[in-house]
């Protein structure tokens, strides 16, 4: 069951994990789903009760006392360093400490309900827990003792020690060279991820676990990607340690020890980068599997996720919402259901072999339309701008080409039961009648959510019009933030104090960093970010502005170089990057 709560600003939707969902974007074609049609769908705050309380053994439990107002711009300027060098630093312990409480998900929360219903094989529980409990344990004192350095740096700590403690190398070179004992345990992490997904396939006591933990508002991602994060952490660690060698002068005391940890990390991270390759296209695949009914066995070896995202198609009743899919092997298209589930039901499936896409919007007159010819149909599509076109023409170009040269047969995918449906020939237009469940739906149906969360990308794409691909999925990984910032309302006066964290192109709200679980969250896919306007009357330093359409939000950080690391970050995951190449085996031999 739902229940309603208050609000948190204007156009959130808190559900299930804090989600987040902004009127969607409109159309800029006629639909008939309510979703599209409507400009007011700004639904009322929702969450699921429960699920709050921590097991008894989980560390670092304590809730923060309430919201905290906006501090003394002088005050702040006397507490903290000027010194570009500390707030790198500080970066790495606010996303360390976000990346203990991912860890802490799986160690202490997933371990609790697989031992509570006794859901897991034995077997299954050794591999897991014995890779990923000695990482734990490493980064909980390595957290420790970046924080230790972080309170003598600003003074905060009454330790009365000698030396020069306004660095960070030395801290970052021991841990980093401590880290590689490591590296064995996290080549492990790709056995890890497929032996749990066939065993929640097998046992269906660990299937009904794996789904209802999914619903707890402390697993705020989809639960296997947390089993990706101490790959990924290596990365974060690697993107610093540059930004701090790159800072130094080469005389400068600490820029030795950041090189050799650099170094350290950088041979890490290349051991590591084809197992975190795999394992992001695995996580996904998963991830869509459960998302999607209609179609099976989409982790089948070699097939590769390239983008997702929405589009229009032409049916008998015009141009209706879409979903769709591309694989390297094949292209699918769904609709949204009114399922309990809030899945997406395929309607079609088409493998790239031998497939053609042509631009079209002079035949059609409609904008941002092009054609794919396939063996099975044709099918009518239109984008939501020219950008999205693009995207689109060149990712399936490019997939094509690549089924092309591949010696796997296509058809093996390909499931009957989704082929065509009439008799017509393949070069006439397919405009059969779909199942118009999604169109058909009510804004009641997302009061059945229960058993999905809503901030995925495909939801997310879903509601804004827009698609993600890979090599967008790659990149948000790098941009990975946390920290405090305080946050304003457009029409509101005061800040509110907040610990935000960045990850998976949506920015997740706290009260402070000690918090279990995010109170909201705002999928950022969609949204520009800028520096606010004279019109704005926002008279401080270090502001950027986060908007769509009639939603604008303030945040507003510490310092010039946290200020630029947010915007860096938003950019990446709002889509104001140049466009990227998906990844394919030219992206796998750049990196």
């Amino acid at each position: 069951m739902w229940h309603i709560v208050r609000r948190r600003g204007p156009g959130f939707m808190c559900g299930q994990g804090g989600t987040v969902v902004d009127s969607p974007q409109l159309s800029p074609f006629s639909s008939k789903d309510p979703l599209c049609a409507s400009p007011s769908f700004q639904m009322s705050t929702l969450s699921l009760p429960g699920h709050a309380s921590p097991p008894p053994h989980s560390p670092g439990c304590q809730v923060g006392s309430g919201t905290r107002l906006e501090e003394d711009d002088e005050g702040r300027r006397k507490r903290y360093p000027a010194d570009k060098a500390y707030f790198i630093a500080k970066e790495i312990l606010t996303t360390e400490r976000t990346y203990l409480k991912d860890l802490e998900v799986v160690t202490v929360w997933f371990r609790s309900a697989v031992i509570k219903e006794n859901a897991m094989p034995e077997g299954l529980m050794t591999l897991l827990f014995s890779n990923i409990d000695p990482v734990y344990e490493f980064h909980r004192g390595f957290l420790k003792e970046v924080d230790q350095r972080l309170a003598l740096w600003e003074g905060r700590s009454n330790a009365h020690v000698k030396g020069d403690y306004q660095r960070i190398g030395d801290v970052m070179l021991k841990n980093m060279t401590a880290l590689k004992e490591f590296t064995g345990y996290l080549q492990k992490h790709d056995e890890v991820l497929t032996e749990l997904e066939k065993a929640s396939k097998r046992v269906k006591k660990l299937e009904t676990v794996y789904k209802e933990f999914e619903l707890q508002k402390v697993c705020y991602l989809p639960l296997n990607t947390f089993l990706l994060k101490p790959i990924q952490r290596l990365m974060h660690y690697k993107l610093v340690l540059e930004r701090l060698s790159r800072h130094y002068p080469p005389d400068h005391p600490d820029h030795r020890d950041c090189s050799e940890a650099l170094k350290e990390v950088a041979e890490m991270a290349a051991q590591l980068q084809s197992s975190l390759i795999r394992l992001e296209n695995f996580q996904k695949l998963t991830e869509l599997q459960r998302d999607l009914v209609g179609v099976e066995n989409l982790t089948s070896p070699g097939r590769e996720f390239i983008r997702e995202g929405c589009l229009y198609k032409l049916t008998k009743k015009g141009l209706q919402q879409r979903m769709f899919f591309l694989f390297s092997d094949m292209l699918l298209y769904s609709s949204k259901g009114v399922t309990a589930t809030n899945q997406f039901k395929v309607h079609g499936q088409l493998p790239l072999h031998g497939m053609i896409v042509e631009e079209s919007e002079n035949e059609w007159s409609v904008p941002h339309c092009f054609t794919i010819y396939s063996a099975q149909r044709t099918v009518v599509v239109a984008a939501s701008s020219k950008m999205e076109m693009s995207k689109w023409i060149e990712d399936l170009n490019m997939a094509i080409n690549m089924a092309k040269s591949s010696h796997e047969k296509s058809d093996i995918f390909f499931d009957t039961g989704l082929g065509d449906r009439s008799n017509r020939s393949s070069d006439e237009v397919s405009v059969e009648q779909e199942s118009e469940d999604d169109m058909s739906s009510s804004r009641s149906s997302l009061d059945k959510q229960a058993h999905h969360r809503a901030n995925t990308t495909l939801h997310v794409c879903w509601h804004r019009n827009t698609s993600v691909s890979m090599s967008d999925h790659s990149m948000a990984v790098e941009n990975q933030l946390s920290g405090y910032l305080l946050r304003k309302f457009k029409n509101s006066n005061g800040w509110q104090k907040l610990w935000v964290v960045f990850t998976n192109f949506c920015l997740f709200f706290y009260k402070t960093h000690q918090d279990d679980f995010p109170l909201a969250s705002l999928p950022l896919l969609g949204y520009t970010v800028s520096t606010p306007e004279e019109a704005d009357s926002i008279h401080k330093e270090y502001v950027f502005k986060l908007q769509f359409k009639s939603h604008v939000y303030f945040f507003r950080a510490e310092s010039e170089y946290t200020f630029e690391r947010w915007m860096e970050v938003i950019r990446s995951a709002a889509g104001r990057m140049t466009l990227l190449v998906p990844r394919v085996s030219a992206e796998l031999n750049r990196k």
